[in-house]
């Protein structure tokens, strides 16, 4: 793959915190229309038809010419990504969300950042070598970033901006118990082998999470092969919608559930519009250049991002929490960030490596060490002059 330009790379950064910052407005506007009781798959399979009318024609133009051809490992790679990244990440977040409360979802989103670390260094496409310091500084950032999310989540604290009141939660957050519950034979079943709705929404909510990871693993070494990154989404949405179509015959009983409101129509507009097709275009294209655990460590950001819009919007107070958790989470941003800053520099051969081992030590147990984390490359001895 051709190197990446610094100016691209600060791009991808920019973009990956607009992401999130769409997400928080997201965040918002559903708190606002989906009180009201739209069906959940509904407005998934509206969102999703929506983001596949957008992206489609797109990607047909703009790479109508650079696309490569298709293969049947290619399509069947589309269709996990369909699979993980559209139909599985959404359908398991909706009915976790239904089963447990908005807290317990939030607080298992954090684990989004480890899961995908995890995947890609297993896949290999990210390389962590423990005795160096840009690979504790990984370790160290990802572990920030995650603890700040979890922060934010569970501790409140005093209100530092804005009134505190005791109904904001009440007022403001998407309630669960509002929402209708996923129906038809594939929650049944579910539940016929034995699960309560409390622990069937936890194993969801951990799915989901699995889900993204995954879809941003898988997609990373494909973009290597199939560098048409608008065509790689639009694939993705394609059967990720018509999985979720079809799930959509099973889990609704009426054709009333189908019917939107004026704010239902608005918030159905605004997350194919930009929380689909925008947000997972830039997500594609960000995971192209920065990798996966790199695009991952932005998930925190969300909640930030939310509790800021609705502090704007919305007259919510920002707590102590948040502000200690968002720290942390910049803080883990840029540790990794450094981190692969000094890896492709020590890569071009414009600065060495860093470790906090002697070099006489790693030199004489050179022979004996075997890292699981880092290619074999990197653990080799020097040859002699």
């Amino acid at each position: 793959m051709a190197a990446v330009s610094g100016d691209e790379i600060r791009k991808a950064h920019m973009a990956m915190a607009m992401v999130q910052l769409f997400y928080g407005g997201y965040h918002v506007i559903t708190k606002l229309a989906l009180n009201v009781g739209v069906n959940q798959i509904v407005f998934c399979v509206f969102r999703d038809l929506i983001a596949l009318a957008i992206l489609a024609p797109l990607a047909y133009i703009r790479e109508k010419r650079t696309r490569p051809p298709l293969t049947k490992r290619l399509l069947m790679s589309f269709f996990f990504l369909g699979l993980t990244g559209i139909f599985g990440n959404h359908l398991l977040f909706l009915i976790g969300l239904s089963y447990t409360n908005p807290t317990y979802a939030a607080a298992i989103q954090p684990a989004i950042p480890v899961f995908t670390f995890l995947l890609a260094v297993m896949m290999g496409t990210e390389r962590v070598n423990l005795l160096r310091y840009e690979g504790l500084a990984k370790v160290g950032g990802t572990f920030s970033c995650v603890l700040g999310a979890v922060l934010m989540v569970l501790y409140r604290g005093p209100a530092l901006i804005g009134y505190s009141e005791m109904d904001f939660v009440s007022l403001n957050e998407i309630s669960a118990k509002g929402q209708p519950e996923p129906s038809g034979w594939l929650i049944g079943g579910l539940l016929d082998l034995g699960l309560d709705h409390f622990h069937l929404g936890v194993l969801c909510l951990i799915g989901n999470c699995m889900c993204m990871a995954a879809f941003l693993a898988i997609q990373a070494p494909l973009l290597k092969k199939y560098p048409a990154n608008l065509s790689v989404t639009a694939y993705s949405y394609f059967f990720g919608a018509v999985l979720m179509v079809t799930t959509s015959f099973f889990a609704t009983e009426e054709s009333t559930d189908w019917r939107l409101t004026q704010s239902e129509t608005i918030a159905v507009i605004y997350a194919g519009f930009i929380a689909s097709a925008l947000n997972y275009g830039l997500i594609t294209w960000c995971n192209k250049i920065l990798g996966p655990a790199m695009v991952a460590l932005y998930n925190p950001l969300q909640p930030g991002a939310s509790a800021i819009l609705s502090r704007i919007f919305l007259g919510s107070p920002i707590y102590m929490g948040s502000i200690i958790g968002g720290s942390l989470i910049i803080i883990g941003l840029y540790a990794v960030t450094w981190a692969s800053y000094r890896e492709r520099h020590a890569a071009a051969g414009v600065i060495s490596h860093g470790s906090w081992v002697s070099e006489s030590f790693v030199r004489d147990k050179s022979s004996h060490r075997v890292n699981i984390f880092s290619s074999p490359s990197s653990v080799s001895p020097k040859p002699s002059d």
